[in-house]
């Protein structure tokens, strides 16, 4: 039934370095051409720019450009828009991902596992809270990139999430472990989990392979996407992770543990 399913759509796209102006009128052209009901739209990390540690000329506040761009996006298209970007807050930088309603709500996500081996954690500050975003009663566990590698942080405890989704910029030479870690993720949460990446070549000369993808509660693929830049649409049903849960009640037999700052 209706109620009971979510559009998810995916943008796999290249990103030009740095560049704000031509990566919002892709994605503007993107989303045009979606030709399903736009329930979710998804962008990668760092949409408008791509992975920079330029925060002081590339920030944003919450009152942005950028920001207002998702606002109108989701407005005119009566979609929740998410995605990272960088936003200068208090005197800090953080790669934030944003849950933009149509509404014009706002709901937000710092990373939280900052990627020091590209020095993310010299420019950033990290995040210290989850964002678990709900929409016709699917919850939704927002994720950023490096996160995936941190099974603790994203643990679904008590079955408080139904989805659990990553943006991401993961780069091709380490593609295996992203494939790997998204199954491993669902597998053990027990729920849908998705990875969007881009594709490219950034200005560091790092290549992308995208293999944006989307796995059951079960760990099976459902959809795999690498090399081009792609806008797919997946449809989830809430029934197969609720019978999921029904018939393999694993969850309830999790340790129980607290996250110290």
């Amino acid at each position: 039934m209706a109620g009971n399913t979510l559009n998810i759509s995916l943008i796999q796209a290249d990103i030009v370095w740095e560049d704000k102006a031509a990566n919002l009128a892709q994605y503007e052209r993107f989303i045009e051409g979606i030709t399903e009901k736009k329930e979710v739209v998804v962008l990668p990390e760092m949409f408008s720019t791509g992975f920079s540690m330029n925060t002081s000329a590339l920030a944003e506040t919450m009152d942005g450009p950028t920001v207002q761009w998702m606002k109108e996006i989701a407005a005119r298209h009566r979609c929740i828009l998410t995605g990272s970007l960088i936003i200068s807050e208090e005197g800090k930088y953080y790669n934030r991902l944003l849950w933009v309603q149509p509404d014009g709500a706002i709901g937000h996500y710092d990373k939280r596992h900052l990627f020091a081996y590209s020095d993310e954690d010299k420019h950033y500050s990290p995040g210290t809270k989850r964002l678990i975003a709900s929409v016709k009663g699917f919850r939704i566990c927002l994720m950023i990139c490096y996160d995936l590698r941190f099974p603790v942080w994203v643990r679904n405890v008590a079955n408080e999430y139904d989805v659990l989704l990553f943006v991401a910029n993961w780069p091709q030479r380490r593609s295996l472990a992203w494939k790997t870690l998204l199954q491993a993720r669902a597998i053990e949460n027990m729920c849908y989990t998705i990875g969007l990446n881009r594709v490219g070549e950034d200005a560091k000369g790092l290549q992308y392979s995208g293999d944006s993808s989307v796995f059951g509660p079960l760990g099976e693929q459902l959809w795999q996407q690498s090399g081009t830049p792609v806008v797919h649409t997946v449809t989830l049903q809430k029934d197969y992770v609720t019978q999921t849960w029904e018939q393999f009640p694993f969850l309830n037999d999790a340790d129980k543990f607290v996250i110290l700052d």
